[in-house]
């Protein structure tokens, strides 16, 4: 992976979020607190205003600036929690010119663990770590089985989709679905819907450009 590649994928992560406003404004609407989107795409139009900036950066130092950014632009509980992203993954992967698939995702993996502990939560309780923590499990797996890159991003996407829906048939204990109890039985998390999407978007963008060997 190098910054020119993760760029696209951020274009791409964009784009996808854009197509699916309806839908993740929806899920918000019915369970959440209004502002999901609104932040989501706030965060988005920064980052790729930024695209010149972080183009010459290396990975690891265009990830820690991305995260710096998120933290302060992006309202809510969502900004932390996508900046520890970031930051993590940076942290994870400083010093790698240019990283591998393991390293890569070793790095979404402490990725997921930084959100998991600034948010206090774990799967099982309808935040977006229902589809993050599965998808980064499996994509450690694979990564160290080497399977091949066209699979790899298959599996990862319907590893996201899968449990996406399946925050449908969740009782939130975290978040502000967590306020409604059983009401809200039958509503798609929207956090893992914006996160089924933008894995979704950064897989397709992988593929294409034949990378992360």
């Amino acid at each position: 992976m190098n910054t020119s590649l993760l760029l696209d994928a951020l274009a791409a992560v964009q784009r996808a979020i854009l197509a699916n406003e309806p839908h993740i404004e929806s899920l918000d609407r019915a369970i959440g607190d209004g502002d999901h989107f609104i932040n989501v795409r706030r965060g988005c139009e920064v980052l790729m205003a930024m695209r010149d900036e972080l183009r010459p950066l290396p990975p690891a130092a265009a990830l820690h600036r991305i995260g710096m950014k998120l933290l302060v632009t992006i309202g809510g509980a969502s900004g932390p929690l996508f900046a520890s992203l970031f930051m993590a993954m940076a942290k994870s992967l400083e010093g790698q010119a240019e990283p591998d698939r393991r390293q890569v995702a070793a790095a979404f993996s402490a990725g997921v663990e930084a959100i998991k502990a600034r948010g206090k939560a774990d799967v099982g309780q309808k935040t977006m770590l229902d589809v993050l923590i599965p998808v980064a499990r499996l994509f450690a797996r694979l990564a160290d089985e080497g399977a091949a890159l066209a699979p790899l991003c298959v599996q990862l996407k319907d590893e996201a989709h899968r449990n996406m829906l399946a925050t449908k048939d969740m009782i939130a204990s975290k978040g502000r679905a967590h306020f409604l109890g059983e009401r809200a039985l039958g509503h798609i998390d929207p956090g893992c819907k914006t996160c089924e999407v933008a894995i979704g978007a950064v897989c397709d963008t992988v593929l294409a450009a034949k990378e992360l060997a």
